[in-house]
């Protein structure tokens, strides 16, 4: 016999509660949405910061030039005399002495080159109003076309026709001015001597005091390669563009004189100066030597073969003979030496873009060597 089954229900008893899924904690997501924001927030407050102290420092920088300078030269000094201080120090020779026999050649030679050269230089500033009233004269055979065509043109349109105002100039300088001026120059070379004099006496005293300020072996021995391989090759670098610019000079010198142009020693010095300023130095020079020519020369020809040649003569040189002798390591990107010379010429004048590609070639020598700084070398580096 076949008894009824009962039914089966699937409800629940009536103090159960389905089981539920939790919802998404939304606690955390809105913690994680702060903490991204604050993220962003702690990051712009560090870039403000970063670019007031730029700022700061640049403007310290500029402020504090007429320190500076002098103690950048003769640190840069000091670091190119430094191998001949050491090399005699080898050879039993006290630091002292070696460091005073070169101030006192460094002193010589260099009151040597301004007593032959101020009296060419003081020439050409008191000539350069006869200089230039008997320059333009000289172009008119190639300002005449220009001014026929400019003529024509004014006729056309109805104009009235005006004549090109006579140059002038009044340039000179008085012995007030030079009697003015000396005290600054001698104050300014006294210091730098005197700072070259006592880093290359007691450079390496200097260096043993940062090694023991160091906390420990490891970094006592960093500390010892990072300065000793950074004098090495700053001091070869310099060494060598000082040789390299003072043999431009020389055969800047040769080739004036070969082109019987005046004061051929004074336009060597130019050159030599001026080519410690790349591309910039290179191309003044040139004009200058154009218009030297142009002031003595008969015809345009010969007036602009020594600008010419001097042109020739720097191509080579800076396209193969300085990369050849300096080397891969040393070679820097032009749009970063066009920027430090912009930014050091801005804070420091003419002084600046003297020593704006040294202190570039520093920077980025210390840079390759110290830790989270390598992005700036390879940055400056062609």
């Amino acid at each position: 016999m076949n008894l009824p089954v009962p039914p089966t229900t699937s409800a629940a008893p009536a103090d159960v509660a389905p089981a539920v899924t939790p919802p998404a904690p939304r606690a955390d997501t809105r913690q994680r949405r702060l903490a991204r924001a604050l993220r962003r927030h702690l990051l712009a407050v560090r870039v403000v910061l970063n670019a007031m102290l730029v700022l700061a420092l640049l403007y310290t920088v500029t402020l504090a030039r007429v320190v500076l300078i002098p103690l950048v030269l003769a640190a840069f000094i000091g670091l190119a005399l430094n191998p001949l201080v050491a090399a005699g120090a080898r050879h039993r020779l006290p630091r002292w002495l070696t460091a005073s026999v070169l101030m006192v050649a460094l002193l010589v030679g260099l009151g040597a080159g301004v007593g032959a050269l101020a009296q060419p230089a003081v020439g050409w500033f008191h000539g350069a109003p006869a200089a230039i009233r008997s320059f333009v004269p000289k172009l008119r055979s190639v300002t005449r076309p220009l001014e026929a065509a400019n003529r024509a043109t004014q006729t056309l349109v109805g104009g009235p026709v005006h004549a090109p105002p006579a140059p002038s100039s009044t340039l000179a300088i008085s012995a007030w001015d030079v009697v003015s001026t000396a005290p600054k120059v001698l104050a300014a070379v006294l210091t730098v001597v005197l700072l070259v004099f006592f880093f290359l006496v007691y450079g390496d005293l200097l260096l043993r005091r940062l090694v023991e300020i160091s906390p420990g072996f490891a970094y006592k021995r960093h500390a010892v390669e990072i300065v000793r391989s950074i004098q090495i090759e700053v001091s070869r670098y310099l060494l060598t563009a000082l040789l390299i610019n003072a043999t431009l000079g020389a055969l800047t010198t040769l080739m004036q004189w070969l082109y019987h142009m005046p004061d051929p020693l004074l336009w060597g010095v130019v050159a030599m100066t001026a080519n410690f300023i790349p591309y910039v130095g290179a191309i003044t020079t040139t004009i200058v030597l154009g218009l030297v020519g142009m002031i003595h020369a008969h015809d345009l020809a010969t007036a602009l073969l020594p600008a010419a040649t001097f042109a020739g003569i720097t191509a080579l040189e800076g396209n193969l003979i300085t990369p050849m002798i300096q080397g891969h390591r040393m070679r820097l990107s032009p749009i970063a030496i066009l920027i430090w010379l912009l930014l050091w010429g801005w804070l420091w004048g003419i002084p600046g873009a003297l020593l704006a590609v040294p202190m570039l070639t520093s920077v980025k020598l210390i840079t390759e060597r110290v830790r989270g700084w390598g992005w700036f070398a390879v940055m400056v580096q062609r």
